[in-house]
């Protein structure tokens, strides 16, 4: 059986742990990244977020070395069985499904430091999406801010002129604390829209080399 790629650019991929039969996580793929899982012997998918496609491990090393593939009977979904280096899932637990809907609590510990392996910036924007998704009766600034775009906008205006202000005027600790909080706010920002920080980095590398000018004048094109 094959994938019909034209009616369905992404499907869905199950990682399942060739031992146990554990379900650790799910994720997307499209062609590319299928043919790359296939080639190299260990997963590639597509993030939506980041939209690339990235190497299960690439930055934290926790890789899944594939021992088969499995399609369904539509042809839309695979299960990848996989030998599991390390953990599945960003927040240092071994299965992305850890918590219990029925019971309202998580059923499974973390068992790597996630701030060991992940950027602070990753690490920061992954806890504003879970603040996002939390419930309403769980109180927090960023939940706060999640919920209400007005305000979340004219703090992010305010944190970028108070960055001015510092550096116009200030010591450098207080340009340092101020860019804190400006990177704090645009990070809920981009946690709002569901923007990973990763494609902003992405935009940076592609501006290497390339003149402001010629940045500039590639957006009209």
């Amino acid at each position: 059986m094959e994938i019909d790629w034209n009616k369905n650019p992404l499907i869905p991929a199950i990682a399942q742990d060739a031992s146990s039969n554990e379900v650790l996580m799910l994720a997307y793929m499209n062609k590319e990244a299928l043919e790359l899982t296939l080639s190299t012997g260990y997963a590639h998918y597509f993030s939506r977020s980041k939209q690339r496609i990235w190497k299960k491990g690439e930055s934290s090393g926790h890789t899944q070395e594939i021992v088969d593939v499995l399609i369904d009977c539509d042809g839309d979904t695979i299960v990848l069985k996989i030998n599991q280096e390390g953990v599945a899932c960003h927040t240092g637990r071994r299965s992305c499904f850890f918590t219990s809907i029925k019971d309202n609590k998580e059923i499974l510990s973390k068992e790597v430091d996630i701030d060991s392996i992940y950027s602070v910036v990753d690490t920061l924007y992954h806890t504003i999406l879970e603040r996002k998704n939390a419930p309403k009766e769980q109180k927090s600034w960023t939940k706060k801010l999640l919920d209400d775009k007005e305000l979340l906008l004219s703090k992010i205006r305010e944190e970028a002129d108070e960055v001015c202000v510092a550096i116009d005027k200030e010591s450098d600790e207080q340009v340092i604390y101020e860019s804190a909080d400006l990177l704090y706010h645009t990070l809920v920002g981009l946690g709002y829209r569901e923007v990973s920080p990763d494609r902003v980095k992405q935009e940076l590398a592609r501006r290497f080399g390339m003149s402001g000018i010629e940045e500039k004048e590639s957006r009209t094109k």
